[in-house]
């Protein structure tokens, strides 16, 4: 099953307003909303559910773990190469990244109950033990963080999954995060 890179002339008209806002902020079409742009529906609703996600209280290192537990989990390599490169535009440690991209344990104790966290929400489908709920809050975070943290499971469910079906390429502007 063969997916189109549409173009913003091609795709359902539906889903030209999101590639032009998309293209917009990147300055580039990337393969991935290229192709799930065939649901004006998923397309839209993933960046509305991120620009969501991203006005949560999680800091944006936070939000970049979580994400990049869930592009690793489901082996996403767009994902996984886009947030390489989004981690280290906010000079996250090459260590960290390292850490992340190979899903081992994080040196920095808040971010490693953040990727434990989304590990155990996703293991549980959301009946988190009430130990892990107190270990993620004890890191600082709180009850509301947790239910942002089940936002950005479903923001980057859609995305990783969409990406991994269609067979999205990797843009050569993320090449070097490969």
């Amino acid at each position: 099953m063969t997916f189109i890179d549409h173009t913003i002339e091609s795709a359902p008209p539906a889903a030209r307003r999101s590639m032009e806002a998309v293209v917009k902020k990147l300055g580039y079409l990337p393969a991935g909303v290229a192709r799930m742009s065939a649901s004006p529906q998923l397309l839209d609703g993933f960046l509305r559910a991120n620009g969501l996600f991203e006005t949560t209280t999680l800091s944006p290192l936070a939000r970049e773990v979580l994400v990049m537990t869930m592009a690793t989990r489901n082996g996403c390599h767009i994902c996984v190469a886009l947030h390489s490169a989004t981690l280290t535009s906010l000079g996250a440690d090459p260590g960290l990244i390292a850490a992340l991209r190979e899903s081992r344990p994080l040196d920095d104790a808040p971010l490693e109950a953040m990727r434990r966290f989304v590990l155990e929400v996703l293991d549980t489908a959301g009946a988190v033990s009430a130990e892990a709920m107190e270990e993620f809050v004890g890191h600082g975070y709180t009850r509301r963080n947790a239910l942002e943290v089940v936002l950005g499971i479903g923001v980057y469910t859609m995305s990783t999954l969409a990406n991994r079906m269609t067979d999205a390429p990797l843009d050569a502007a993320m090449q070097p995060f490969a």
